[in-house]
C-alpha cells in the first residue's frame, strides 16, 4: 500500500466520469492525464485534462479497452496513479495487476476482490457462504414452464448487456444464443446464467467504502428500480419506503458481502427486492457507480476523494456522517424513448441546465456524439430536505432545460418524476413497461405549443399581426409573408395578414427571444437559430421544439424502394440471420439482421412476409444512417 498520496492521475476512461474525476483530483492539487480514442480527440474530458495521450483507433477494444496502451500512457505523461472510472476495465482483475506491475498506484479495490466478483456465477458462491440471501439458479438445460419467466443474465459483465427475459420455453435456445452472442461481443465472454425473473421487484442497493485497516462503511440505499432494457434511467437515495429492519438487513448483507472478499474503496452491493419485501444478492460492483452522486448529496462526502485516499493508505473514521435529506439522478440520454429507446447522433447545439442542480456531463455546446459509445449526455442531481422536494426541483430543473440538435428522454425524465406511481414512492423494474406508451403520447397541448413556437420562430416586428393554422399551404406570390415548418412530424403554417388573429399578438421580438401573447396569457419564447442548418430551436413553458422549413419540393432521393430496410441509426452490423441471403422466405417481424450502435443492440425486422430480394449487410460491416440493408418483396395477398 502506498504511503504516499499521487501526484498526476490519469483516467482511464472518457466522457462524464472522466471529467468528474479530474474534478476531484484538481480540487486535491494533482495534476491530470487524459487518454482518448480519435472520435474523443476534441472531447471534454481531452481539453479539461492538464495532458492527454492518444489511443489510436475507434472502437473501444482498440481503445479504452487496451490496458497495455494505457499504461504507457500513463508513463509517457508521468502519471503516478490511475483511476479506472466506470465501465471499460474499471473491473477488470488483470488490468488492475498490470498497473500495479507498472509502478502505478491503483486507485480501486484490490485485484483479488475485483477477481472474486467478476463472474456473477462466482460471486453467488461466496455470497452463499457469507450467509446473503440469494436467488437459487435455474439450468437451462432443465428449465420447465414451472420455472417462467426466467432472466438470461451474461456472467462476466453489467449494464445490460447479455440480459434477456423469457417467458416462453419455445423462445428459450433463441434467447440464450443471442444473450451469449452480446456478452461475448460486449465482455469477451459468453457464458450466460439463468435465474428466477421476479416481477415488479426492485432494485434497491448499497454504497459502500472499506478502507486497509479493516472500516467498512454502509453509507445507505439507493432505488434505481426506474429501467430502460435493464439500464438505469432514475436513481434515489434513500430508497424509499424500506422499512427500518429491511434497510438494517440490507447494509449488514452488503458489510458482509465486502468483508467476504477483504474490499478496500468504493464499491456497490446490488439486490432486488420482492413486493412482500424479501432481498436477493445480484451482483457487486468492484468500482465506483454512475449515480454514486446521489449518495455523495446525502452524505456530504466526495466519493472519488476518499478513493484516493484509501489508495494512499489514509483510515476511515469508524463511522460515517450522518445522512440528510433526498437526493435524485436522471440520466439525460441522446435517445427516442418512442421508438423503441433509439439513440441518436449529430451535434449537440446547446446543452443548458438551470439550477439549483450539479450536472455531470461530458459534453458542450457544439460537442458532437457518435456512434461509438453510450448515448448518455448527462447526469443532473437534485438534492432537498425531503423526497417530494428533491423531485419536484429536478422536475422544473429538466422541463427548463434546453437541449438542441438532438433528440433526447428529456420530457420522458420530466413525465417520469411527476407520474402518480413515482411520487408516491411506488417503484418498481416493470414501471416503462407499463407506462411507456402515455409517457411518451402526445401531450394535450402539444398542438398549441407547437403552433406558439411556429409564430415565435417567424415572429415580425413588434405589434405586427400574426396569423397561423395547421398545413395546406397554397403557393401564392402575392404571400411572400409566409413560413412553413414541421415539428415532430406535423406540419405548421405561419402568415401576416393586414387583420391580425384575434388570440395571438407579438409583444416584443428579438432574435433570440420573442415574447407572444397567446389567448391572453403572455409567454416567453427563446429562439435559437442553427448556424449550419436551416432548423429553429423554440423553448418556452409550453415545451421545447425543433423546427424545421419545408422546402417547396420533395427531394426524389426520399423514394426507396418498397420493402427497403434501411438503417435506423449508425452502426456496426453484429450479426446476420443464420442462413440468411437473396431468396430466403421471410415473415413479417422476424429478425434479420442486428445492428450494434452506442452500447445497444438493436433488431432490424421483416417489415412484411415474402422474400428477401437483396441483402447488402455483413457481419463486421459499418453502416451510416440510412443505408440500405436489405430489400424484402412482399407476397402478395390471397
Amino acid at each position: 500500500m502506498p504511503s504516499t498520496s499521487p501526484s498526476a492521475l490519469l483516467v482511464a476512461n472518457r466522457g462524464e466520469i472522466a471529467v468528474r474525476v479530474f474534478r476531484t483530483a484538481r480540487a486535491l492539487g494533482l495534476d491530470t492525464v487524459a487518454v482518448y480514442s480519435d472520435p474523443d480527440a476534441d472531447a471534454l474530458h481531452v481539453r479539461e485534462a492538464d495532458a492527454a495521450v492518444r489511443l489510436p483507433g475507434a472502437a473501444p477494444a482498440d481503445t479504452y479497452l487496451r490496458g497495455d496502451l494505457i499504461i504507457k500512457a500513463a508513463l509517457a505523461a508521468g502519471a503516478d496513479a490511475v483511476h479506472p472510472g466506470y465501465g471499460f476495465l474499471s473491473e477488470n482483475a488483470a488490468f488492475a495487476r498490470e498497473v500495479q506491475a507498472a509502478g502505478l498506484t491503483w486507485i480501486g479495490p484490490p485485484p483479488e476482490a475485483i477477481e472474486a466478483m467478476a463472474s456473477k456465477t462466482r460471486a453467488k458462491e461466496l455470497m452463499r457462504a457469507a450467509g446473503v440471501p440469494l436467488l437459487e439458479p435455474v439450468d437451462p438445460a432443465t428449465a420447465t414452464a414451472a420455472d417462467l419467466p426466467l432472466l438470461l443474465k451474461a456472467a462476466a459483465g453489467g449494464g445490460g448487456r447479455g440480459m434477456r427475459v423469457v417467458r416462453e420455453l419455445d423462445g428459450l435456445k433463441e434467447a440464450l444464443d443471442a444473450a451469449s452472442a452480446e456478452a461475448r461481443s460486449a465482455f469477451g465472454d459468453g457464458e450466460v446464467f439463468a435465474e428466477p425473473y421476479v416481477e415488479r421487484a426492485r432494485h434497491v442497493e448499497v454504497q459502500v467504502l472499506a478502507d486497509a485497516h479493516g472500516t467498512v462503511w454502509a453509507l445507505g440505499t439507493r432505488d434505481c428500480s426506474l429501467q430502460r432494457r435493464h439500464q438505469k434511467v432514475i436513481e434515489e437515495a434513500p430508497a424509499p419506503g424500506l422499512p427500518e429492519g429491511l434497510r438494517t438487513t440490507l447494509h449488514e448483507a452488503a458489510v458482509a458481502a465486502a468483508r467476504a472478499v477483504s474490499y478496500e474503496g468504493a464499491g456497490t452491493v446490488e439486490f432486488l427486492v420482492t413486493a412482500d419485501g424479501r432481498p436477493y444478492f445480484l451482483e457487486m460492483n468492484t468500482r465506483l457507480q454512475v449515480e454514486h452522486p446521489v449518495t455523495e448529496a446525502v452524505f456530504g462526502l466526495d466519493l472519488v476523494a476518499l478513493q484516493l485516499r484509501i489508495a494512499a493508505g489514509a483510515a476511515l473514521p469508524l463511522t460515517p456522517p450522518h445522512p440528510t435529506g433526498h437526493a435524485v439522478e436522471a440520466r439525460l440520454y441522446a435517445e427516442d424513448p418512442a421508438r423503441d429507446w433509439r439513440p441518436q447522433t449529430g451535434v449537440l447545439h446547446t446543452l443548458a441546465v438551470p439550477g439549483p442542480v450539479r450536472v455531470d456531463t461530458g459534453f458542450t455546446d457544439g460537442d458532437t456524439v457518435g456512434i461509438h459509445y453510450d448515448p448518455m449526455l448527462a447526469k443532473v442531481i437534485a438534492h432537498a430536505p425531503t423526497r417530494a422536494e428533491a423531485v419536484r426541483v429536478l422536475a422544473r430543473a429538466l422541463s427548463g432545460a434546453r437541449i438542441h440538435g438532438l433528440t433526447t428522454n428529456q420530457e420522458l425524465l420530466v413525465r417520469s418524476l411527476r407520474h402518480p406511481e413515482f411520487t408516491a414512492g411506488q417503484l418498481d423494474t416493470g414501471f416503462y413497461e407499463r407506462h411507456l406508451t402515455t409517457l411518451t403520447a402526445a401531450a394535450p397541448d402539444a398542438t398549441l405549443s407547437a403552433l406558439a413556437a411556429a409564430l415565435a420562430a417567424a415572429a415580425p416586428a413588434p405589434d405586427a399581426p400574426l396569423a397561423a393554422r395547421l398545413g395546406g399551404w397554397r403557393n401564392v406570390r402575392s404571400q411572400p409573408q409566409t413560413r412553413r415548418y414541421t415539428a415532430a412530424g406535423t406540419e405548421y403554417e405561419v402568415q401576416y395578414h393586414p387583420v391580425g388573429h384575434p388570440g395571438v399578438r407579438v409583444l416584443s421580438a428579438e432574435r433570440h427571444l420573442v415574447t407572444l401573447e397567446v389567448d391572453g396569457v403572455r409567454r416567453m419564447f427563446h429562439v435559437k437559430h442553427n448556424s449550419n442548418k436551416p432548423e429553429v430551436y423554440v423553448d418556452s413553458a409550453l415545451g421545447a421544439h425543433t423546427l424545421s422549413p419545408v422546402p417547396r419540393f420533395a427531394d426524389p432521393q426520399d423514394r426507396t424502394e418498397p420493402g427497403s430496410l434501411l438503417a435506423p441509426m449508425p452502426g456496426t452490423v453484429v450479426r446476420v440471420a443464420e442462413g440468411l441471403g437473396p431468396g430466403s422466405p421471410v415473415t413479417a417481424g422476424q429478425p434479420l439482421l442486428w445492428l450494434e450502435a452506442m452500447k445497444m443492440e438493436h433488431r432490424i425486422l421483416a417489415p412484411a412476409s415474402g422474400t428477401l430480394t437483396a441483402l447488402h449487410a455483413a457481419t463486421g460491416q459499418q453502416v451510416e444512417f440510412g443505408a440500405l440493408l436489405a430489400v424484402v418483396q412482399e407476397e402478395p395477398q390471397a
